[in-house]
């Protein structure tokens, strides 16, 4: 079962044509990276896949719900009702952190479930203890983001994003902020839901982690999907220039 469907996707921003025709669809289960050069498109397509930018034309579809349909010429949104439900089935985690500075650890990733989703804050509250020991952060529910280093805070966003039991998550180059020592520790944490079949969408420059942990690779480059398949098809046996030579500059 396809999970995410995109297609056709168009994005413009002025004069500036950023998307140009992409399609891909993600089944229940798979780990998709999203690689290429900076100004491919790789994040325009994954803040349109989330809903933070509005797509010029295409459609996308979570779990066979439109999100948009063609109709004529134009391409036309859900309700507000329905596109609030249909967030409701992927987390998002930014290369920033994105977390609320003025809140502790716990009330980071206990603040949507509660206020958005309606649940119950007891259950809510035993769902993110668990979660936190999960990621190693137990102890740390009370402090404050800037009283944490920068892995800390971003396993503490997938915390969050965990935390409202989507079907899919999306990571927009989630280790670009870090060092190394900590950039190892956040992918050792999304290695660990990879192996648990979550479902996930990752933008990334880590080559190596790509081929380790994604099921499919989509090279994008100038708005289009160069290429796409396997890790070992994209990265050994690259079938066009472009990919060849994006892979040398990185291996180079």
């Amino acid at each position: 079962m396809n999970i995410l469907e995109l297609k056709n996707i168009k994005k413009s921003f002025g004069d500036l044509e950023v998307l140009k025709d992409v399609s891909l669809s993600v089944r229940k289960g798979e780990v998709i990276a999203i690689i290429g050069p900076s100004g491919s498109g790789k994040s325009t397509l994954l803040r349109c896949a989330t809903l933070l930018e509005r797509v010029d034309r295409g459609e996308i579809n979570y779990l066979g719900e439109a999100v948009t349909e063609c109709v004529g010429d134009k391409t036309v949104y859900a309700s507000k009702k329905q596109l609030q439900k249909i967030k409701g089935y992927f987390g998002l985690v930014f290369q920033n952190f994105n977390l609320f500075p003025h809140y502790t650890v716990l009330k980071n990733v206990i603040d949507a479930p509660i206020s958005v989703q309606k649940r119950k804050k007891d259950d809510v509250i035993k769902e993110a203890a668990a979660l936190l020991e999960k990621m190693g952060l137990s102890g740390k529910e009370n402090n404050y983001p800037h009283q944490l280093s920068g892995g800390q805070q971003q396993r503490v966003s997938i915390v969050r994003a965990l935390a409202l039991n989507p079907q899919i998550l999306f990571f927009d180059e989630p280790t670009s902020a870090l060092d190394p020592e900590l950039t190892g520790e956040v992918l050792k944490v999304i290695r660990s839901l990879a192996e648990e079949n979550m479902t996930m969408v990752i933008v990334t420059h880590e080559m190596q982690f790509a081929r380790e942990v994604a099921d499919t690779v989509y090279f994008m480059n100038d708005g289009f999907i160069v290429e796409s398949g396997t890790p070992e098809e994209v990265f050994d046996h690259p079938k066009t220039e472009r990919m060849k030579h994006f892979l040398e500059r990185y291996n180079g």
